[in-house]
């Protein structure tokens, strides 16, 4: 079983940046894929990045080049650093882990959920 609790969320003005961290439970955070998932009011979870256990990183096309995640095994940790934010960037923010190294876009491919952090970014 794994706990993940995320920090980090807040209030923005556009153009700011925010640092989110999920601090994972667990003795076998190195093993798993990680990955960051963001829910607007009405709309779906959608995927915004990930990290495999190896250390490679995906982006959706929305958050390239602004957001870069990253992790450290030992503090048993995973971090989305995000510049440049958007009033489209205003979301709960959600941690996921997925035993076995490989990340995934789909939400569904994660065994394990964070309660989520809101980010809020005002124009």
């Amino acid at each position: 079983q794994v706990q993940l609790v995320e920090s980090g969320g807040g209030l923005v003005q556009a153009g700011g940046s925010l640092r989110l961290s999920c601090a994972a439970s667990g003795r076998t955070f190195s093993g798993y894929a990680m990955g960051w998932f963001r829910q607007a009011p009405g709309k779906e979870r959608e995927f915004v990045a990930a990290i495999s256990s190896g250390g490679s990183t995906g982006y959706a096309d929305s958050v390239k080049g602004r957001f870069t995640i990253s992790r450290d095994n030992a503090k048993n940790t995973m971090y989305l650093q995000m510049n440049s934010l958007k009033p489209a960037d205003t979301a709960g923010y959600y941690c996921a882990a997925r035993r076995g190294g490989l990340w995934y876009h789909q939400k569904t491919s994660y065994d394990y959920w964070g309660q989520g952090t809101q980010v809020t970014v005002s124009s």
